[in-house]
């Protein structure tokens, strides 16, 4: 474990090295929390990732650098086989940007046995970071888990319809992210997502009609895919 702690903090002291504040403002004018950023990008995380390979002691010692990249790489680095319940919550805990929440749900959780039910109980949370991933997990799976049945996903469209309550811009945008992605995934769930979005409307606040416009005018034009 000294030697992947100290692989860890070399990788992190690199992308300090490679990052700029020009990148960082750029990164905080999509919403990204840059407060522990370095400032560099996606390809360049995806770039240490092909030199590591998968490696979850890595990972774990790289998420606790604090490292807004490191973290990134992490989420690509840890093994969906080793994760439990508990580094699911801790990880989840510490979550306070939207892309480190997407890339934790889409590359890490949904490979896990515990994917949708920790899709269940995160929608339910007060947290906002935790509170997205529940939807985007949501969103991530309705594309990748073509095992799952319909009446699983259907059972999320109800945890939508609450949500669509919450004002917050990172947790609206998820929730509208899983109900266009439930809606997409067949035409039976294409109609009771249609369903969902027009009760969502009738909400009538400003992120119902959002989330439920939105929607609807996706869902209406494109069907399942």
């Amino acid at each position: 474990m000294e030697d992947v702690s100290k692989l860890a903090g070399d990788i992190a002291a690199r992308i300090r090295a490679a990052g700029s504040d020009r990148n960082r403002q750029g990164m905080a004018r999509y919403g990204i929390n840059v407060a522990q950023a370095a400032g560099v990008s996606v390809a360049f995380v995806r770039g240490i990732r092909k030199e590591t390979g998968q490696n979850h002691e890595l990972a774990l010692c790289l998420w606790d650098t604090g490292l807004h990249e490191a973290r990134l790489l992490a989420c690509l680095t840890a093994d969906p086989g080793q994760v439990d319940d508990a580094l699911l919550e801790r990880w989840a805990a510490d979550l306070d940007s939207w892309d480190i929440c997407d890339m934790f749900t889409n590359n890490l959780v949904r490979k896990t046995p515990l994917a949708h039910d920790k899709a269940r109980a995160w929608a339910g949370r007060p947290e906002e970071f935790v509170r997205r991933a529940g939807f985007s997990l949501m969103a991530s799976l309705a594309v990748h888990d073509k095992k799952a049945s319909d009446d699983r996903f259907l059972g999320y469209l109800g945890l939508v319809e609450v949500a669509a309550q919450d004002g917050r811009n990172f947790v609206k945008k998820a929730v509208n992210w899983a109900l266009r992605g439930i809606g997409k995934r067949s035409e039976p769930l294409r109609l009771t997502a249609l369903e969902t979005a027009r009760r969502v409307l009738e909400q009538d606040t400003p992120q119902a009609r959002w989330i439920a416009r939105d929607a609807i005018r996706e869902l209406e034009a494109r069907g399942p895919r």
